[in-house]
């Protein structure tokens, strides 16, 4: 069945968002229109209306500052991986041990993603730079950053997982494109103390936020979905 889709609809907000790449880095977004994506976003639910979500913003010297810390850190952990327990979090943001169809999944998007930037396995180095385009925000020039107290239950990252939803989606309204980034986890020893986050915060993670550069092939890249009839059982 094929169904025109009104181009202001929230269906047309869900379908066409995706993990955003390369931003055009000389188009600035406006504080006005942050504010008001941030206000949407705090419309999503939470449990008994605990809204756990705390946002930082960073735009122009702090965001260069913050790339260059991490980018140096990143660079440090490739000649040394040992590092990599120094700066990132006691808990992990992904399971210790994979298991299909998970890592199937991940494997398939990780290969279709180098593919579509031109990189072929074995290629380490290229690998390690393309990942450090993460701690650039893919040049975009907002980057921001999410924290939650850590007393706080699963059930809250729950909560936080519709917030962030709701403010990708609300960023489309605006012509703007995202990209959520675990990647920055990593890295949190170094960014929770930038940002002025307590150690009695955890790291949920960061995002990309700005105009999508629309003539980067990386940005054409879609991952596949599973059926509806595959992840569904009718009772």
């Amino acid at each position: 069945m094929t169904v025109v889709r009104d181009p202001a609809s929230v269906v047309s907000a869900i379908e066409s968002r995706f993990s955003c790449r390369a931003f055009l880095s000389d188009k600035p977004v406006a504080r006005q229109q942050i504010e008001e994506i941030l206000r949407i976003s705090s419309c999503a639910a939470s449990s008994t209306n605990t809204q756990p979500w705390r946002v930082h913003v960073l735009q122009g010297a702090r965001r260069d500052a913050l790339v260059e810390k991490v980018c140096a850190a990143h660079d440090a952990t490739q000649a040394d991986p040992s590092l990599a327990v120094e700066y990132g979090e006691v808990d992990g943001y992904y399971p210790a041990e994979w298991v299909s169809p998970y890592i199937d999944r991940r494997r398939h998007n990780g290969w279709g993603l180098y593919g579509a930037l031109g990189i072929a396995k074995g290629e380490k180095d290229k690998m390690h730079t393309q990942t450090q385009r993460n701690y650039r925000f893919f040049d975009a020039p907002v980057g921001l950053m999410f924290t939650m107290d850590r007393v706080l239950g699963r059930g809250s990252l729950i909560d936080y997982g519709m917030f962030l939803q709701t403010l990708m989606l609300a960023a489309r309204a605006f012509g703007l494109h995202t990209c959520p980034q675990a990647a920055w986890n990593n890295y949190a020893k170094i960014v929770r103390p930038f940002i002025g986050a307590s150690s009695d915060e955890i790291l949920v993670c960061g995002m990309a936020l700005g105009y999508a550069d629309e003539s980067a092939p990386v940005n054409y890249y879609r991952t596949p979905r599973e059926t509806v009839e595959s992840f569904t059982r009718w009772g």
